[in-house]
């Protein structure tokens, strides 16, 4: 990898309006009283500039809470998301921070970085307590001097970057196991926001459901197969391990399989399944 090429996981506001489930991105469907005290607290939250901790298990929607609180910050930058599992050990600091020209072989221009991409904005760190050790200490010092050093460069760059992140560790045992530093989680910890997963918010199951319906079928140019009554009522006892992206994958599935006709337990597709699950709850 040459510095002068994007990162895999780089990923801005207006780079994810291109993917095919784009539209997923702009809503959050919160019906559940639990979800909707989420989004209260996110839209208290949201006009400060204090940084905040995303908490759930993979599959709850945290990047897609953390997109709301930035635009309802009214922050007039771009929304950058990063996966901290996709940083490279090697170049990690100048992909996190930039780097001057001619500072590595292969840089023949300067780089902003995340930070300056993100300068004015807002950065999302995925998966926090993936970001390799050595820079967990970096990020601190930055968020906290508000400037970086571009590797290879002389002097500060100012920031003004709000950071998002998010976990679906305990960070606490993380730091008693000496793989996350102890300082950036206090600088983290007051402002955590806890994101329940899906079997908590059991409200959310059915809008979700046929919310991903109208995404899907407008996206395959399909017609919305309705659910079926009992196909709703296995939807809502299922304990979805994988959370609303697999719900969202039984959806995609099911709609398929169903064709014109109403979706039916024949045509879920939970995990592990090798074939459309059996009815097994009562009505």
């Amino acid at each position: 990898m040459t510095f002068s090429q994007t990162p895999s996981s780089l990923l801005t506001l207006s780079e994810a309006d291109k993917s095919p489930l784009s539209i997923r991105a702009k809503a959050l469907v919160f019906v559940d009283p639990h979800s909707r005290r989420l989004r209260e607290q996110a839209e208290a939250l949201a006009p400060g500039g204090q940084p905040l901790l995303i908490v759930g298990e993979t599959g709850t929607g945290k990047e897609l809470l953390a997109r709301y609180i930035h635009r309802q910050s009214e922050r007039g930058g771009l929304f950058v998301a990063v996966s901290c599992a996709a940083i490279s050990p090697k170049w990690g600091e100048a992909e996190l921070f930039g780097h001057a020209a001619g500072a590595h072989v292969g840089s023949v221009s300067s780089r902003a970085g995340w930070f300056g991409s993100a300068n004015g904005g807002t950065l999302y760190l995925d998966e926090i307590a993936d970001l390799p050790r050595p820079l967990q200490a970096r990020l601190l010092t930055a968020l906290e001097t508000r400037e970086v050093y571009r590797v290879g460069a002389s002097q500060a760059m100012p920031v003004d970057v709000r950071l998002l992140a998010a976990s679906s560790i305990d960070l606490a045992r993380a730091v008693v196991a000496g793989t996350f530093d102890e300082r950036l989680y206090a600088y983290l910890r007051d402002g955590q926001l806890l994101f329940p997963a899906l079997r908590q918010r059991v409200g959310d199951i059915l809008p979700l459901a046929e919310y991903f319906l109208g995404v899907h079928a407008q996206r395959l140019g399909l017609n919305i197969s309705p659910i079926g009554e009992e196909a709703q009522a296995l939807l809502e006892a299922y304990a979805w391990p994988g959370n609303t992206r697999e719900l969202e994958n039984v959806i995609h599935f099911a709609l398929l399989l169903a064709g014109h006709s109403a979706i039916g337990p024949e045509h879920l597709l939970f995990r592990g399944a090798s074939r459309p699950v059996q009815a097994r709850v009562a009505l």
